[in-house]
C-alpha cells in the first residue's frame, strides 16, 4: 500500500530550481532512503512533504490524499512529522519540555505520559536527562531528543534528515539500530543520509537524487550492488 507518492514535482528557490520532475513512492511499513551528494536536493524533497515549502509543481499524495501546499501544521495533524538536519531543539528548555512540545497534535493527550516511557524506552538515556536543558546534551543525545520529538505526534510517517550528521561512529550504529526498532514497531520511515552505505544497508528501498533529479531507484539490495552506486556514493 502507498503511503506517499510523490508526483513529477519541482520546487524553486527564486530562480533556482532545486528538484525537478522527481517521483517516487514509499509504501506502508517501509524504510526508504533518499541518497545523493550536497545540493542534490534530498533536504528540499523532504521540506515540501512537511509544508516547509510550496512545490511550482507536481502532486504529494499521502494515503491518496493530495497535502500539495498544505501548511506545515496541518502535515503534522496528517502524522507526517520530521526530525530536522541540525536537531532544530529548543537548547534552553529541558529534555521533557521538548518532549511536550512534540506531542501538541497526539491524537489523545491523556496518553502523553504512556507516549514519553515509549520515547524513554527507545532512548533511556534521554530519561537520565529529562530534567536536564537541551543544550546540555552530547550531539548524540541531541539527535535522539530530535528524533523522540517528532515520534511523540503518533507519526505514520517519519522524516529523518542527516540523522547521523556529525557524530561519533559508535552513535551512528546506534542511531541506525533505534531506527530499524522504530519502523518494526509500524513506523513508515523516509531517511535522507550522507551515510549511503549504512542507509542502504537498513532500507528497503532506495532514491538516488543527482542535481535536482532522480538518478535511478530501487531496492536497496540491488543498488547496493549497482557498480555506479558503489563508485559514486560508497567511495570505492
Amino acid at each position: 500500500m502507498e503511503l506517499l507518492k510523490f508526483e513529477n514535482v519541482a520546487v524553486k528557490y527564486g530562480a533556482i530550481e532545486a528538484i525537478r520532475n522527481v517521483s517516487f513512492t514509499v509504501k506502508k511499513g517501509e524504510i526508504v532512503t533518499l541518497i545523493g551528494a550536497n545540493g542534490a536536493g534530498k533536504t528540499t524533497t523532504l521540506r515540501a512533504i512537511s509544508g516547509l515549502v510550496r512545490p511550482s509543481q507536481g502532486k504529494i499524495l499521502h494515503n491518496g490524499t493530495d497535502i500539495t501546499g498544505l501548511p506545515a501544521h496541518q502535515i503534522v495533524r496528517r502524522r507526517i512529522s520530521q526530525s530536522p538536519e541540525g536537531r532544530g531543539i529548543f537548547l534552553n528548555l529541558t529534555v521533557e519540555e521538548n518532549l511536550d512540545l512534540g506531542a501538541w497534535t497526539a491524537p489523545d493527550p491523556k496518553t502523553l505520559n504512556q507516549d514519553l516511557e515509549m520515547v524513554f524506552g527507545l532512548f533511556p538515556r534521554l530519561k537520565e536527562r529529562r530534567k536536564q536543558n537541551a543544550g546540555t546534551l552530547s550531539g548524540g543525545e541531541q539527535q535522539m531528543l530530535a528524533m523522540g520529538r517528532a515520534l511523540m505526534a503518533h507519526p505514520d510517517l517519519l522524516l529523518l534528515d542527516e540523522p547521523s550528521l556529525g557524530l561519533a561512529p559508535q552513535i551512528i550504529q546506534k542511531i541506525f539500530e533505534i531506527i530499524q526498532t522504530i519502523n518494526k514497531q509500524g513506523v513508515t520511515v523516509l531517511l535522507v543520509e550522507q551515510n549511503a552505505l549504512q542507509a542502504l544497508q537498513i532500507a528497503h528501498q532506495g532514491v538516488i537524487l543527482e542535481t535536482g533529479s532522480v538518478a535511478g531507484s530501487g531496492p536497496a539490495r540491488e543498488l547496493l550492488k549497482s557498480d555506479q552506486v558503489r563508485k559514486a556514493y560508497l567511495g570505492e
